[in-house]
This record gives C-alpha cells, sequence and structure tokens, in this order.
C-alpha cells in the first residue's frame, strides 16, 4: 500500500519523522506487532523499542540481561521471513559476533 501525504513545507517535519511516528502510533494502537512498526521506522527493532522504552511506552525488563520476549518474538519473524527468501547463513558463521 501507499499512501500520499503532503505536509506544508513550513513544518519540520522529514518523512523519516513521519514515518516514525506513524509507526508508534500503530503499534500503540495495536494495529502492528513491533516488528512490522519498526520496519514502517524503517530502523531496527531494537532501536525501535528502545525508542518505546524512552517515551515510556513500554517498560523495560526489570534485569537488564532479560531480553523482553516482544524482542525475541521480532527477532524469530525476522528470521522465519530471511529463511523464506533464501537468506539462509551457513552454520558455521552461527556463533560469529556472539561476544558482542
Amino acid at each position: 500500500m501507499q499512501i500520499t501525504i503532503d505536509i506544508p513545507d513550513n513544518l519540520p517535519l522529514t518523512e523519516a519523522d513521519v514515518r516514525l511516528e506513524l509507526a508508534i502510533v500503530l503499534y500503540q494502537q495495536h494495529s502492528l506487532r513491533l516488528d512490522r512498526a519498526a520496519q514502517l521506522a524503517a530502523i531496527a527493532v531494537d532501536d525501535f523499542y528502545q525508542l518505546l522504552i524512552d517515551r515510556n511506552i513500554v517498560t523495560p525488563p526489570a534485569d537488564p540481561d532479560d531480553e523482553p520476549a516482544e524482542l525475541i518474538l521480532a527477532s524469530l519473524r525476522t528470521s522465519l521471513q530471511q529463511i523464506k527468501k533464501g537468506k539462509l547463513h551457513p552454520i558455521s558463521e552461527l556463533w560469529d559476533d556472539i561476544d558482542e
């Protein structure tokens, strides 16, 4: 789907700003899952989730070492999409960068 919005030139908004704010609103309204909202905002899921935390839209986990279930599910969905598109990685690369 494509939507065209004409924004007056005197508003200090970029396309990226509009996409981000729309993604946040649709996420808050439960119209988009986390991964889809991040995709609409054209940013990484982790960055989108951190933005939601920064804006007090979601609550961070009590233990900073715990990964929120919503982030894990978003990562799994992304991985499944990549598999369906044939974007597979050799098993030898599976643990590359694990310590970062």
